[in-house]
């Protein structure tokens, strides 16, 4: 796998690292060894699935508070996504900085999102299906989120939204939330 960490200390755009022959290729996408070596959670705990039928499809944005965060390796794997995560580490110099990838069923990229970022993706294509493996359990309890088009975050979608939940829509401004931080967030 290669790893290449972005501009938000601690989260990596994972490519695979293809071995190709007449066949077709085989590539490693998960590693426990490899993820502890560039200082990742490397303990997964489940593995989710989801499909969005049509394209503009907006979830997000979610993330969960102590003791129940959460990092994840996201992946498209039909379809095409911009998946775009947030970073909520008072003490980060990125704090409230947003960074969007482009993960598509064909560059078969991955995003390792650390714990203690807010996470959503827009679909760019129908049908498309992530799949989320995770370092902590849903913990309905401790699940949050801001909205989609908060502009303490500014982010910039590529299309407009054309399927949001209406909890995703009805998320808290930044500005407005009244967010119990245990220590830690």
């Amino acid at each position: 796998m290669l790893f290449t960490e972005t501009e938000l200390q601690g989260a990596f755009i994972i490519d695979l690292n293809l071995h190709q022959d007449h066949r077709g290729f085989f590539s490693r996408s998960f590693c426990i060894n490899e993820f502890a070596e560039h200082g990742l959670n490397s303990k997964i705990v489940q593995c989710n699935l989801s499909f969005n039928h049509k394209k503009g499809t907006l979830r997000g944005m979610h993330y969960q508070i102590p003791p129940s965060q959460e990092s994840k390796l996201v992946r498209c794997i039909h379809g095409a996504i911009y998946d775009v995560i947030i970073d909520l580490r008072p003490e980060s110099p990125t704090y409230l900085s947003y960074i969007g990838v482009e993960l598509t069923a064909e560059n078969r990229r991955a995003l390792y999102i650390p714990d203690r970022f807010a996470h959503g993706f827009q679909t760019l294509s129908d049908d498309a299906e992530v799949m989320y493996q995770m370092g902590d359990f849903y913990a309905p309890e401790y699940a949050s989120g801001y909205r989609y088009d908060d502009p303490a975050f500014g982010i910039e979608w590529p299309l407009p939204v054309t399927e949001i939940s209406e909890k995703d829509r009805a998320w808290s401004l930044f500005e407005q939330a009244k967010i119990v931080t245990p220590a830690g967030m």
